[in-house]
């Protein structure tokens, strides 16, 4: 009897790579998904302006969260959206930062509704809106001329030692009207001969040094004299301030300053005192420069 032959077949199981051979393909995708938004958020703070990033800022900020009566009385009391209720928070704030506020009688009503609409009854133009947003615009721009103007200040005082003592006694701020400049009196240290319109040699060298930085922007110019409550009474008071302002616009002008960018000249007697709890300061003794706020005139033959 034949022997039959024995065959041994032996089967080779796999490991346990197949199963998990793909989960290092999403982790990897989701790796590649986050470098690129972190890419695309860098990129993106790099090219918005300081407004945009405000603005953007302002879009996500939390709502406050308030107590209210109505509902449940909780703090998700059960108004309706649109009222003034905790839900509508976000609602509500919107619509007072972009809505002007609804006049109080219909005739008011009527009035912003006809300045509403043309005499077509169509909405006004995109012009007018454009124009809006440029007036709108020309504060912050301003604002940045100001601060450079400031800074220019500082530094010529600093680089000239007959006015480098000078720096307490000067006052560079901004203010409604415009960029001031107060050059204020110190005990010892007066801008002005006592009691009349001369000014003093260093007083002469800062207006100078100020007019320089006045000259390289558009602006208008005002100048105002102060003095204190012991400076005299009655006229004498208002001659004298008139008389310093005066004075230092003929420095100013004299420096290089275009005679018709001055728009006032006043004498403000003690009437505006810097130290209104102690009215014979020697501090209340002082010139207000102003470069006043406004739009900057259009070169001739431009239209908008």
């Amino acid at each position: 009897m034949a022997n039959d032959a024995v065959i041994i077949k032996r089967i080779k199981k796999g490991g346990h790579g197949g199963h998990h051979g793909g989960a290092w393909k999403v982790a990897y995708a989701d790796f590649v998904t986050a470098m690129m938004a972190f890419f695309l958020l860098m990129w993106l703070i790099n090219t918005t302006t300081p407004e945009q990033k405000r603005g953007i800022a302002d879009y996500f900020a939390a709502q406050s969260i308030s107590q209210t009566s109505s509902g449940s009385g909780g703090v998700l009391g059960g108004t309706t959206l649109g009222q003034t209720s905790p839900r509508a928070g976000g609602v509500n704030s919107i619509e007072q930062k972009q809505s002007p506020p609804a006049p109080s009688d219909p005739a008011r009503a009527k009035q912003a509704a006809d300045h509403a609409h043309d005499e077509n009854g169509k909405a006004p133009n995109s012009q007018v809106t454009s124009d809006d947003h440029l007036q709108r615009a020309v504060p912050s721009s301003q604002d940045r001329d100001f601060e450079s103007a400031a800074e220019s200040i500082r530094q010529a005082m600093q680089q000239s030692p007959d006015i480098a003592d000078l720096s307490r006694q000067v006052i560079v701020d901004q203010t409604p009207e415009g960029l001031r400049i107060q050059l204020v009196d110190q005990d010892g240290k007066p801008m002005f001969q006592p009691g009349g319109n001369e000014p003093m040699p260093y007083t002469r060298k800062l207006l100078e040094a100020v007019a320089k930085v006045i000259d390289r922007l558009p602006n208008r110019v005002s100048i105002a004299g102060h003095t204190s409550g012991g400076d005299g009474n009655g006229a004498a008071n208002w001659e004298l301030s008139a008389s310093r302002a005066n004075s230092a616009r003929a420095i100013i002008t004299g420096a290089g300053v275009n005679g018709d960018r001055i728009y006032e000249v006043a004498g403000k007697a003690g009437s505006e005192p810097l130290l209104p709890e102690d009215p014979n300061a020697s501090a209340n003794r002082r010139l207000s420069i102003v470069l006043l706020r406004e739009a900057p005139p259009v070169p001739p033959g431009n239209k908008f």
